[in-house]
């Protein structure tokens, strides 16, 4: 096939060569041959000869060289891939970071930067820059300390993650039933408090304080509603109990169980100041002021009188319809 190819194109040239173009006569043989050539040659020979856009690669060659851009030939990807790989995904851990709710966004922050200083700097360092001692703190003015007393959980190990783990689902818990600003004055609320009880049993640490806290606070809003706890089934109030237990049967001593205690203590302070006070006619003095309302829940508002407006609404329509009828 390709002989005939080349004779016909060689005939075409020769004829070209002798002038045998300016005749007539090329009127009626030029359209033979070029017919001869792209029949014997499927068009694509004299396509190529002459500069012109060869057939269109099939899909499957087209999925072949997206999928090479990644890939090596031996099939490995390639550096720049597995570093887009890498950007991507800690483009993600940022994305989630950003989504948790701001008050417990910075608490796990401040545990983390806790954490790294004792990586760093040690155990003993720690202890001496972050621990809870009301000398140093109220007449020394180091008044970092009851903050970072309430973010250090201890070195890293299943139990610090645990820990954290518990933080970020109560905190997200509470910051979200009862807004920005509220979950504000509950946590100043448990460090001044769990301060105060810290320095009167000796505890330099009361981060797992904290987390018991706001697990009892919590469990105080649906007290028997039934949850999961490990294996069992068992009512909400109990779960600080059950946290504590289980922290005594791991440390296999009594000693476990005072953070927890505190951290009930505490906890249930807040929540009787809270809820319980005020239905008995008392003041609720932990409140959020407005102006912190204002800063860190400027919607809160705008929402509440959404809802009252749809209940006047309602109400109106509902206007005059009798009983069950």
């Amino acid at each position: 096939m390709k002989s005939s190819t080349l004779v016909s194109m060689l005939l075409l040239v020769s004829a070209l060569s002798v002038g045998y173009v300016r005749s007539d006569a090329w009127r009626h043989v030029a359209p033979t041959i070029t017919t001869h050539v792209f029949q014997q040659s499927g068009g694509e020979d004299f396509l190529e000869l002459r500069g012109g856009a060869s057939k269109r690669r099939s899909n499957k060659a087209k999925s072949a060289s997206l999928n090479s851009k990644s890939r090596t030939a031996t099939g490995k990807k390639k550096v720049g891939a597995t570093a887009a790989e890498k950007k991507s995904a800690l483009s993600d851990t940022m994305q989630r970071y950003k989504r948790i709710r701001p008050l417990t966004r910075i608490y796990i922050t401040m545990v983390g930067v806790a954490t790294l200083i004792s990586i760093i700097f040690g155990e003993e360092f720690t202890q001496s820059l972050l621990a809870l001692d009301p000398t140093r703190a109220f007449y020394g003015f180091e008044f970092w300390r009851p903050f970072t007393a309430a973010s250090f959980l201890g070195p890293i190990s299943i139990g610090w993650l645990m820990s954290g783990y518990y933080l970020f689902e109560y905190g997200s818990s509470l910051e979200r039933a009862y807004g920005t600003a509220q979950h504000f004055v509950f946590l100043m609320s448990q460090v001044f408090g769990l301060t105060f009880l810290s320095s009167l049993t000796g505890q330099p640490f009361f981060g797992q304080s904290m987390i018991t806290a706001m697990l009892h606070v919590l469990s105080r809003a649906m007290p028997h509603q039934k949850v999961k706890w490990l294996i069992f089934t068992v009512p909400y109030w109990s779960l600080p109990y059950g946290l504590m237990a289980s922290d005594v049967l791991q440390a296999q001593s009594a000693m476990a169980a005072l953070p927890h205690i505190l951290g009930i203590v505490s906890g249930h302070f807040y929540h009787f100041h809270k809820f319980i006070w005020p239905k008995k006619g008392g003041e609720d003095w932990l409140v959020a002021p407005d102006f912190l309302v204002r800063r860190l829940d400027p919607d809160s508002k705008d929402a509440a009188r959404e809802s009252v407006s749809k209940a006047l609404k309602g109400r109106k329509k509902n206007k005059g319809h009798k009983l069950g009828g």
